[in-house]
Formats: C-alpha cells, sequence, structure tokens
C-alpha cells in the first residue's frame, strides 16, 4: 500500500539468495529496464526499481485487480471466439510496442496475462513478465563487449507454448511471440493445446515436428468456422516466413475473425467433448479451479517449468535410460548370486 498515493501496488522480488548469480541479477534488472521503456496501455507499467540494504533487488508494478487467463478459462471453460478475438487484438498491440523496440517476450502463456477492469472497460489485458525477455544488453562495464545471458543452442521458457524454432534453440525474433500468442488463442477458445502430449519433451518434438490437431478435431461444438482456424493455421505455421510477420498483421486477421461474417461455414464437429477448464499434458488430470487472489498479477505456476531447459535435456533422457538399464542388469546379477549360494 502506498498511503501517500492512496493506491495499492504490486512488488516483485529478487529472492537474496539468489542475489550471488550474476545471470539472474542481469535478467531481473533487463526486465525492469524492459517494462520501463514500455508505454502501451496493455502492458503492465513498471513504477520503481531498485535495490533494498540486504541487497535484494526490487520492481514496483502497478496493482491489477482481475485474474489471468489461466484462471478465466479454468472457472469459465472455452471463451466465445469473439471475445478471445478481442482480448487478442489488445495483446497484439502491447507485442507490438515491445517488438519495435526490439524486444521479444519468449515467455508467452496465459498466465502472463491477466484481464483487469480499465476505465470501466471489462476483459482490458495486461501482458506481464518480460524476465526471459530478449533486448540489447548494456556492455560489460569489464570487458566492453555484451553480454549474452542465453548461449547458442539454449532452449527456455515453457514448452506448452513455445515455438518451433525456440524449441530447436534459434534466435528468435517477433514471429516466434506470434507463435506463442496464437497457442494462447488456442487454448482461450477450446480449453485444450493444438498437441497431445504427455511431457515437456513431448510438447518440444510437437512443436518441432507434429502438425497442430484442428480445434474442431480437438473439441466438439464449438462455434469455429473454416475462417477462425484458417487464421491459427498460419500463425501455426513451421515456417517462421510463412506466418504472420508482424503482431499488426495477426491482430487485422484477427478483426477479419471478430467481424466474420455469419454465411460462414462451420467447421464440421467431430472432436472430443468440450471441456470446462484446459487442459494440462494429457497424462495429467485437469487441476483444481485457482482461487481468487487479491494480488492477480502472481502467476499461476501449476505448469511452469524450470525457466532454462538446455537441449541436451534428450541427452539426460537417453543417460537416465542407460542409467536405469545398468540398475537392472546388477540387480539382476545380484539375485544370481544370492540364489547359486542358497542352492
Amino acid at each position: 500500500e502506498q498511503p501517500d498515493m492512496d493506491r495499492l501496488v504490486a512488488v516483485k522480488i529478487l529472492h537474496p539468495r539468489l542475489a550471488s548469480r550474476s545471470d539472474l541479477v542481469l535478467r531481473f534488472r533487463r526486465e525492469a529496464r524492459a517494462m520501463s521503456r514500455l508505454t502501451h496501455p496493455n502492458t503492465v507499467r513498471v513504477l520503481l526499481f531498485g535495490q533494498l540494504d540486504t541487497g535484494a533487488l526490487y520492481i514496483v508494478m502497478e496493482f491489477l485487480d482481475g485474474k489471468n487467463l489461466l484462471q478465466v478459462e479454468r472457472k469459465e471453460g472455452p471463451l466465445d471466439p469473439v471475445r478471445a478475438g478481442n482480448i487478442m487484438i489488445q495483446v497484439c498491440g502491447a507485442l507490438g510496442e515491445a517488438h519495435q523496440q526490439g524486444i521479444v517476450h519468449r515467455d508467452l502463456k496465459p498466465e502472463n496475462i491477466v484481464l483487469s477492469m480499465q476505465g470501466g472497460m471489462a476483459d482490458f489485458p495486461k501482458v506481464l513478465d518480460f524476465g526471459l525477455a530478449k533486448m540489447k544488453d548494456p556492455p560489460d562495464p569489464k570487458t566492453g563487449s555484451m553480454r549474452a545471458l542465453t548461449q547458442q543452442g539454449a532452449v527456455f521458457g515453457t514448452p506448452e507454448f513455445m515455438s518451433p524454432e525456440q524449441a530447436r534453440g534459434e534466435v528468435l525474433d517477433a514471429r516466434s511471440d506470434i507463435y506463442s500468442l496464437c497457442i494462447i488463442l488456442y487454448e482461450m477458445v477450446t480449453c485444450k493445446l493444438p498437441f497431445k502430449a504427455k511431457s515437456p519433451m513431448d510438447f518440444i518434438t510437437q512443436h518441432i515436428k507434429g502438425k497442430p490437431i484442428p480445434v474442431n478435431e480437438r473439441v466438439a461444438g464449438l462455434p469455429l468456422t473454416e475462417k477462425h482456424w484458417s487464421v491459427m493455421e498460419k500463425a501455426l505455421n513451421k515456417n517462421k516466413d510463412d506466418r504472420y510477420q508482424t503482431t499488426l498483421e495477426f491482430a487485422e486477421a484477427l478483426k477479419s475473425w471478430v467481424n466474420g461474417s455469419p454465411t460462414e461455414h462451420y467447421l464440421p464437429s467431430h472432436g472430443d467433448a468440450a471441456p470446462s477448464a484446459p487442459s494440462q499434458p494429457d497424462a495429467a488430470p485437469a487441476p483444481a479451479a485457482a482461487q481468487d487472489a487479491p494480488a492477480a498479477q502472481v502467476p499461476d505456476k501449476s505448469r511452469e517449468i524450470p525457466a532454462e531447459v538446455e537441449t541436451g535435456l534428450s541427452k539426460g533422457v537417453v543417460i537416465g535410460l542407460v542409467g536405469g538399464l545398468v540398475l537392472l542388469f546388477i540387480t539382476v546379477v545380484a539375485l544370481v548370486i544370492i540364489l547359486l549360494g542358497m542352492s
């Protein structure tokens, strides 16, 4: 609470235990710097950045009284396509400003978009959490060279919503964010993701090689037309050159979605029964409904994975399998020795 201003604010603090990690400190500072440069009404406002006497870094932001998209989906089920389209058009505006300043978000997901009330307007989205944003960092004061927080080939973010090029550890641009936005849009209107996967590695593989499941094959009984799917299909193209090239292009396509003709053909309905909450990886049941929280800007952590997953993760899986086989072999040998001893 800020008594002199008679307002509430949200304070994000980097835990003191992490203050010794120079990469995390730089990333936290970079988040504050990136967000302070953005003035779009659909981006959360940063009011102050500083450091406590204990050494802990903090960012003071506007307080958002609302729910993030994941909480909304869990409470209400699939959103009406027109409503979802109008929300996404506003989000495109926020990301458009960031992209014009050379900032790529790289961690877009429903938890990082909060629906708030602004000037009496409902469904006013605010984009949060630029902690993984790509932007030009200042030179290292010791060496004078540019500092890279992410090694070439590193994969980081949230697997369910990352683009194919992000899954491959490539250099990202605005088109990667557009792919992620469309995954969010797909979940908004279906409460499911466009791939059936059971683990983070499955999602990464599907983004690189898998074909998105058409919305009418994923969920039955939703008011989705051929126009809806054609817009999403383009935004989900594996080749970034064949997607919408800017958020402005994507927003214009969504406007035609929102103002579509009533004579458009609806997609044939032969998917699963419509869910009442967004699905998680298919192997796990949907989590319980999120509880209302006064500080709605705190993202839902139910499906968050560690921020950085090296591309060597697949090697780790292989090593784990080899280790399991070795352990099994040792166990069998031990049992044989015991049986021989008994005989």
